[in-house]
């Protein structure tokens, strides 16, 4: 069969066919086509292995014209649909890179039962995988190779066209309706909206809608079927794309509708400037009355055409009108662009922003170097300061120390030594040898010629002075030792008084005058045995007049620094202190009866009294077992030294023991005693 047919298409060139021949041709081609559709699988393997479809399309390329008209034309159509029955033969067709196209010719001739063959052929190649793609770049060949002025024109021209028989005619208006049903439909229709409506616009930019509409006169249930199915996809595609507008229908004829729908979806977007610029820029295209610039308008169309159906991956559906036109890498050249003006435009605002900041830094060098200037001088007028602090503080302790001189020069001026006594007269007697011969000291009788000084009143309101008080020291300055004479005693007295070392405190009591000693218990005092026994030491540093003992540091320091003051502990506060005090005056008790009463009475309405003075958080947070000196509480904190906790059983009530300790000098002996109180305190 194959050598037959090489020989057919060898021979058509040289000399025409006559009819008989013709006959005996289209025999050889009709038993072909049975054997493919009859014969075991081995004769398609084998017919594929010798090239037969090779065979078969270049028969159908070198065809003459009586060739393509003759029924030899319609019996090769016929047995390559008949090798594309069979999945091999399919697959193989689909596989070499010219057979669709050499098809798709086949649809010139004016052989309509050849033409319905070509037509059921491409039709089924649209329903193939990978097969809707060559069938569309099939008919753009056909568009080349028939000179039309679009795709698809021929096939609407024939979907027109009244060929006078009715059922051939009506047969090529199905087989037409039907592929333009699989074109639109199959492939990259089946889920793709936008293609669908860029394919359909195509058909009814030729003119489609008014031809369906002359072929219902037909009324073939065939024809009808077909014209309603592409109806009703083109129904449910518009309804589809007008909700994305919320609208129900788009008159596409309708250009200021559609540009109303485009103004109003990109008016408040970043897109609306480009809008603009577009319409701005077709305004500037060149206008002919020929329409010799149509070619301009053709290629915005196609450009706009190929934004729309490229997908993401930048494969087109459709044949592209462009080529090397990636729209995906045309974005991202947009994109790359918009990216590195925002970056330019960050770039100038951080230069500036990085100007700004030098110019501030700058500024606070000088700041900086200024502030360290004035630094500079107040430390040089600092240091002059302190020198000339040093030697004022030299000269004051100068100063100090010839006052010092001078007052001691004054105490040794202001009191002379007494007078000699009168021949014959008593001898005055010292202190010392008065203590080692008299065991005790006789009244003494005023001198009438040196009364002593009387003694300053009290403060009003103050108390009354003791019996007992000490010797006085006023204003720094020891007393004068008054001597008495006794104008009829044997021997002149004098007394020998201990000087301090500084300045005491003075006292509101009156001192006894000599004519009151005599009936009191300082009569039978001999002084110089009371001066040994008493700690003058402690008088001296209890009443001294200088309360702060500046260190001799060899400095300028000692004017500043002091000695450091104990702390003092307290855990009452001041209120409650002083309530606390005017409690502990009112224990006229020796603390021996104190602490039987207590151990006796533990639930003294003193006690209670003492509960509402003491702060209850601070005694809670004494545990037990804390010992504190005396030395570190005040005077009104003392009896609460020695604190531990307990809680009454079957009550709510807390108890604080608080156990105290008293310093009591008797005989010169130092001793303590314990009290323990008990103070009830309630949550």
């Amino acid at each position: 069969y194959i050598d037959r047919i090489n020989s057919m298409a060898a021979m058509q060139t040289l000399y025409a066919f006559d009819e008989e021949e013709t006959e005996m041709k289209n025999k050889i081609v009709e038993d072909l086509k049975t054997a493919l559709r009859t014969q075991p699988m081995r004769f398609v393997t084998r017919f594929i292995e010798l090239d037969g479809l090779s065979c078969l399309l270049n028969f159908l390329k070198s065809m003459d014209y009586d060739t393509s008209e003759s029924r030899i034309h319609t019996s090769v159509i016929g047995c390559i649909k008949a090798l594309m029955n069979n999945s091999q033969g399919r697959a193989h067709v689909l596989a070499h890179p010219e057979s669709i196209n050499i098809i798709s010719q086949s649809l010139q001739t004016e052989n309509i039962k050849t033409k319905i063959a070509v037509l059921e052929i491409l039709g089924a190649v649209c329903l193939v995988p990978d097969g809707h793609k060559k069938v569309l770049q099939a008919m753009f060949h056909y568009q080349v190779y028939a000179a039309e002025r679009t795709r698809f024109q021929s096939l609407l021209n024939e979907l027109d066209r009244s060929m006078g028989r009715y059922q051939d005619e009506v047969n090529l208006k199905t087989a037409i309706m039907s592929f333009i049903n699989a074109v639109l439909n199959a492939g990259a229709g089946e889920d793709n909206l936008e293609f669908r409506l860029h394919l359909r616009y195509e058909f009814l930019m030729l003119g489609i809608q008014p031809i369906i509409d002359k072929l219902r006169g037909h009324e073939n249930a065939t024809l009808d079927r077909h014209l309603d199915f592409f109806e009703m996809v083109r129904n449910e595609d518009d309804l589809e794309f007008a909700k994305r507008f919320d609208l129900i229908h788009i008159d596409t004829k309708s250009a200021s509708q559609m540009f109303e729908l485009i103004k109003k979806r990109l008016k408040h977007t970043d897109a609306y400037p480009y809008l603009l610029s577009i319409l701005h820029h077709c305004l500037q295209m060149p206008y002919k009355r020929n329409g010799g610039n149509f070619q301009q308008w053709q290629l915005l169309d196609r450009i706009l055409q190929q934004i729309v159906l490229q997908d993401e991956r930048g494969d087109d559906p459709d044949i592209a009108p462009l080529e090397n036109f990636s729209v995906k890498n045309i974005i991202k050249m947009l994109v790359n662009e918009n990216e590195v003006k925002q970056w330019r435009d960050q770039a100038e605002k951080f230069r500036k922003d990085h100007a700004e900041l030098m110019s501030r830094l700058e500024k606070k060098e000088r700041e900086c170097e200024t502030k360290t200037r004035e630094k500079d001088e107040m430390m040089k007028t600092l240091n002059k300061m302190k020198d000339k602090l040093q030697k004022e503080s030299l000269e004051l302790r100068q100063t100090r120390d010839q006052m010092n001189d001078l007052v001691a020069q004054l105490n040794d001026i202001s009191f002379p030594p007494p007078p000699p006594p009168p021949p014959g007269g008593p001898l005055a007697l010292s202190s010392s040898h008065m203590s080692d011969n008299l065991p005790s000291l006789p009244p003494p009788l005023p001198f009438s010629s040196c009364p002593p000084p009387p003694a300053p009143p009290p403060p009003p309101g103050g108390p009354p002075p003791p019996p007992g008080a000490p010797p006085v020291f006023s204003m720094g300055m020891a007393p004068p030792s008054t001597t008495t004479f006794s104008t009829s005693g044997p021997s002149l007295k004098k007394k020998t008084i201990p000087q301090p070392s500084h300045p005491l405190k003075s006292f509101n009591w009156a001192k006894l005058s000599e004519e009151r000693i005599p009936g009191t218990i300082w009569n039978e005092i001999d002084d110089l045995k009371a001066f040994k026994v008493l700690d003058l030491e402690d008088f001296e540093k209890m009443f001294s007049a200088y309360q702060r003992h500046q260190k001799e540091m060899g400095s300028t320091e000692d004017l500043y620094l002091s000695t450091r003051k104990v702390k003092e502990l307290s855990v009452i506060d001041g209120r409650r202190a002083q309530n606390c005090v005017i409690l502990l005056s009112n224990f006229v008790l020796s603390p021996l009866s104190l602490n039987l009463l207590t151990e006796v009475l533990p639930w003294l309405e003193e006690d209670r009294n003492c509960c509402k003075i003491c702060a209850p958080n601070v005694l809670i947070n004494l545990e037990e077992g804390n010992f504190f000196y005396l030395n570190i509480f005040k005077l009104e904190c003392k009896p609460f030294c020695f604190i531990w906790r307990g809680q009454r059983a079957g009550t709510k009530v807390e108890y604080f023991a608080i156990m105290t300790f008293s310093e009591v000098y008797q005989r010169g002996l130092e001793s303590g005693l314990r009290l323990i109180h008990y103070f009830q305190i309630a949550k």
